[in-house]
């Protein structure tokens, strides 16, 4: 017996009947960002970092564990930033003095914790720049996905808070849409008793 598989649009990875492309902007963003995905994260369906990416300017993402081409990128950066919880000696400080104007980079270590710790051991150079820790919002709105802390938030919902933290002249909240239409159809797909039983009693 042949197994069929959903033909799926080449740039979102969604299903071409999800296809998600309509709803991804391109924001421009003087801080270049830079997700590296650990390869387990990169084959989960619901891949955030993937839409974050496409809906920015200034974007790439590297999937891996270790990234030898690392440290000639940081090389031409003036300031650097990794979007992860921050030591205190490692905080980047102080955020109001962030300068657009000259080269400048966000790092995103994308996966699950233990994931990121990986890559972080992986590239010890990771350890040394300074971290950005994100200061307590709304809760996520990834309501399809389980999460052990109360305070995480999904990849691209990370990104853009962090943008809007750096470069709060733009307006960075339509790199979304994508991610709520995503969460929409999954919910949709499950039907509501599923989600409800699931799901929703974590919210």
């Amino acid at each position: 017996m042949a197994i069929t598989t959903r033909p799926t649009c080449t740039r979102c990875t969604r299903p071409q009947s999800h296809c998600l492309c309509a709803q991804i902007p391109y924001l421009p963003n003087q801080s270049q960002v830079l997700v590296l995905q650990h390869p387990d994260e990169s084959k989960h369906p619901l891949n955030t970092a993937r839409l974050a990416v496409l809906g920015l300017q200034q974007a790439q993402l590297w999937i891996g564990e270790r990234f030898e081409a690392l440290p000639a990128l940081l090389e031409r950066m003036e300031q650097v930033c990794v979007l992860f919880p921050a030591k205190a000696h490692h905080v980047c400080q102080p955020l109001s003095a962030w300068n657009t104007s000259v080269p400048s980079l966000l790092i995103v270590p994308d996966g699950t914790w233990r994931q990121v710790r990986k890559i972080i051991h992986a590239n010890p150079i990771l350890e040394r720049l300074p971290h950005l820790s994100l200061p307590l919002a709304e809760p996520s709105a990834y309501r399809v996905r389980r999460a052990r802390e109360a305070a995480a938030v999904s990849t691209i919902e990370a990104i853009t808070r962090a943008l809007q933290i750096l470069e709060p002249e733009q307006n960075f909240s339509p790199l979304l849409r994508p991610f709520q239409t995503m969460v929409e159809q999954q919910i949709q797909a499950m039907g509501a008793e599923v989600y409800a039983r699931n799901y929703q009693k974590n919210h």
